[in-house]
């Protein structure tokens, strides 16, 4: 009789703490999903709008992986890379990635992940406060096209989570 109760009780310790880790488990994604980890700051954009940098950055707690961009109505960009910059440098607009653009760490999007602790606003914050260093990191999102840029739509992963980012070019 004994050995059923603690068989009972264990059934219901087990029961108990899958139904804890399912509440935590749902709460940590609604969480996320509510408040996505990647964010966007400063757009800058050449006369004819047909060069575009987005300043962006992470603002969660575990890396970012660039999964897909497009413009407009879901087309494909001519051109799309990653500066890889600090605050106190910048990011280039450039209507090609040779020469000067060079020295502002043009990369392709599928070798950069975006790490934690990287939004614009508090990379901002840091130069505003004179703590910004070369070793900060900055992410500026560059596209070309061939037409004028409206939108950018950025497809990312966070934590096994596909997530869509909309960027309205506003001209």
């Amino acid at each position: 009789m004994a050995q059923l109760r603690g068989g009972r009780e264990l059934k219901k310790i087990t029961l108990i703490s899958a139904l804890i880790i399912a509440v935590i488990a749902i709460g940590l994604f609604s969480f996320i999903k509510w408040n996505p980890p990647l964010v966007s700051g400063t757009i800058s954009s050449s006369g004819d709008k047909q060069s575009v940098v987005i300043s962006i950055g992470n603002k969660g707690f575990s890396n970012v992986k660039i999964t897909g961009v497009l413009i407009n109505n879901n087309e494909e960009p001519l051109v799309k890379k990653i500066q890889l910059s600090n605050p106190l440098k910048g990011f280039i607009i450039a209507d090609d990635f040779d020469g000067e653009a060079r020295e502002y760490g043009i990369t392709n999007i599928e070798d950069v992940i975006i790490e934690p602790n990287t939004s614009p606003s508090s990379q901002l914050e840091k130069v505003n406060n004179g703590t910004a260093t070369e070793d900060d990191k900055s992410y500026g999102l560059s596209i070309i096209n061939d037409k004028e840029i409206n939108k950018v739509i950025i497809n990312y992963s966070y934590l096994g989570l596909s997530f869509e980012k909309n960027v309205p070019i506003n001209h």
